[in-house]
């Protein structure tokens, strides 16, 4: 999967084939997908045409799958464990806790702060390996819990409110059934999405410590509601 920088726009090439998570995801056929950089106070609606706006300032005809993080490219960082590359942006001033006890307020309401700065991990995941629908969904949950274990020895938490991923492969390349945790695709994506991430964190948080809770951090959410649990019933 090859990589591009230009005007807050970054471009990647190599899979034809994506699933992507987020606004005009889902199921496609292109050549690239996109990491766009927005600025602070962003509050577009229209997120199509912002997206072809963006991408035609920095110069990228081809259309594709885009992801939109308002953490500056300069700490997107990558990885590569053959067969798959990964690109990591990460910024947690949004963080998403989900406790195990939601009675106990381990982590206070949602967090605010005067100085707020960007958040959201945004992943961008490609495999040179021909991929159908089931495994390529696969592939986007590997890619997922990967994030939220890395995440989690780092915080307190599993993720961002606004976290997102793109995952793609070769149509043409060498055919993999699966992509899980225990397969060389899977496993694969799992170290490349560790190192990514905590790449990008280490340039996004030179300056200040990773915040390790809701509290910590400039804003968030902690899911303290509980759901009824129940046990399936026998056929009738």
């Amino acid at each position: 999967m090859n990589t591009i920088v230009a005007d807050g726009v970054l471009r990647v090439s190599g899979p034809d084939r994506w699933l992507a998570t987020g606004p005009g995801g889902g199921l496609r056929t292109a050549p690239v997908a996109y990491n766009i950089s927005v600025p602070e106070g962003f509050d577009r609606t229209d997120l199509d045409s912002y997206v072809t706006e963006r991408r035609e300032r920095a110069g990228f005809e081809r259309e594709g799958p885009a992801l939109l993080t308002g953490v500056g490219l300069e700490h997107a960082r990558g990885a590569r464990a053959e067969p798959v590359t990964v690109v990591a942006t990460a910024g947690l001033s949004n963080p998403a806790a989900l406790p195990m006890n939601p009675d106990v307020s381990d982590d206070g309401a949602e967090a605010e702060a005067a100085d707020r700065e960007p958040g959201t991990v945004n992943l961008l995941v490609g495999t040179t390996r021909a991929l159908d629908r089931g495994a390529l969904a696969t592939l986007l949950a590997t890619a997922v819990e990967a994030k939220t274990a890395t995440l989690q020895s780092l915080t307190g938490f599993t993720g961002t409110t606004s976290d997102a991923v793109v995952v793609g492969c070769h149509r043409d390349g060498e055919p993999a059934d699966f992509a899980g945790s225990g397969t060389p695709v899977g496993a694969a994506t799992r170290a490349c999405v560790r190192d990514a991430v905590r790449a990008s964190l280490d340039s996004r948080y030179t300056d200040r410590a990773i915040p390790g809770s809701v509290t910590d951090a400039d804003h968030g959410v902690r899911t303290g509601e509980r759901a009824t649990v129940f046990e399936p019933t026998d056929r009738e």
